[in-house]
């Protein structure tokens, strides 16, 4: 069984911040890549960051500065520590990865982040 579980959104003032947590099912966590996805109402789902399965990440130029993304293989957790956050971060934030022989889609159930201003 494969399994992607989120966590850590909430409601939050502009300029505070979160950190929101992915636990990822063993068996497809270690050799793969993770990365953090959002969507707002009305609005494409936009890449957020990406970890490699080495440590190596990429940002969206929206976020950068701002966001961390980082991994603890021992937990098979994923992690994105959102700072300095703004009204327009507000969205749904998911959590993605691929497995298998096929690179299956593996989508967590999202977390609500909603950012007052």
């Amino acid at each position: 069984q494969v399994h992607l579980v989120e966590s850590g959104g909430g409601l939050v003032q502009a300029g505070g911040s979160l950190r929101l947590s992915c636990e990822a099912s063993r068996n497809i966590f270690s050799r793969n890549s993770m990365a953090w996805y959002r969507q707002a109402p009305g609005k494409q789902r936009e890449l957020v960051a990406t970890i490699g399965d080495g440590g190596s990440t990429v940002y969206a130029d929206s976020v950068k500065g701002r966001f961390t993304i980082s991994r603890e293989n021992g937990k098979s957790t994923v992690y994105l520590q959102m700072n300095s956050l703004k009204p327009e971060d507000t969205a749904v934030y998911l959590c993605h990865t691929t497995y298998g022989l096929y690179r299956n889609d593996l989508w967590g159930q999202g977390t609500q982040v909603t950012v007052s201003s």
